[in-house]
């Protein structure tokens, strides 16, 4: 069954304009059909009442339990990247949980970006949007203003992850040993070339912990996958 997500509150309500062509168009759903709906966090089973145009009207039938979010809030502080794989980091880190994406400004990101910039952020919270129907989850991750590594030194975190191929960094098993229920998480995830050693020392000054991820060097769109798929290898419950 297919899921969406609302702000509206009353028993009775429209979808998205966007969503009501997916329901019509794609889906080719009719009256009396039902969908998921989620709604603050909470999803309920909704039976089409009316199709007017491009409106959908739905009425909540059911509330139903949904466990889909993992129990701690990871934040990846992402190095910008070229456009199809900043694409596919965001679909796949939503997929695993992510709570929170920070796209990052680096001194060797190929991207750059303007810190006003507004058009890819509503690009890629559709993404982050349509990633969380599919895997049905109950959040959808948030998207932050593109940032800077110093931007980083302000923000409070219970752990606080630095990806590096810095040989002599802690190994990801043993950062991730404690107890990471409730925790709130930051991974830094640097461009193709790395960080560069200001970067990093910026960083690590500040709290954060490098960290490697073993032997062999990953690609940048793989590094948030791996680390996130491991978060969710040591919460599996």
């Amino acid at each position: 069954m297919q899921r969406y997500f609302s702000k509206a509150q009353e028993d009775e309500f429209l979808l998205s304009k966007d969503d009501s062509y997916h329901v019509i168009k794609v889906m080719r759903n009719k009256i009396g059909d039902f969908v998921e709906v989620v709604m603050d966090e909470e999803v309920y089973i909704c039976e089409i009442v009316a199709i007017n145009n491009d409106d959908v009207t739905l009425i909540k039938r059911e509330k139903i339990d949904s466990d889909s979010e993992l129990p701690c809030q990871v934040t990846i502080a992402q190095s910008l990247v070229k456009e199809q794989k900043m694409d596919y980091i965001l679909q796949k880190s939503c997929e695993l949980g992510v709570y929170k994406i920070i796209p990052l400004n680096t001194t060797r990101s190929v991207v750059k970006l303007d810190k006003k910039e507004t058009k890819k952020l509503d690009r890629w919270h559709k993404i982050l949007k349509e990633a969380s129907e599919q895997s049905k989850r109950v959040v959808i991750p948030t998207i932050e203003p593109v940032s800077s590594v110093a931007d980083l030194t302000k923000l409070s975190y219970d752990l606080k992850i630095l990806c590096t191929v810095n040989e002599l960094s802690t190994t990801l098993k043993r950062v991730l040993s404690k107890d990471l229920n409730g925790a709130r998480i930051i991974l830094v995830i640097g461009p193709e070339g790395g960080f560069t050693k200001e970067e990093e020392k910026i960083l690590i000054d500040n709290g954060y912990i490098s960290t490697s991820f073993g032997n062999r060097i990953l690609r940048t769109e793989t590094a948030s996958l791996y680390a996130l798929s491991i978060i969710n290898y040591v919460l599996m419950r």
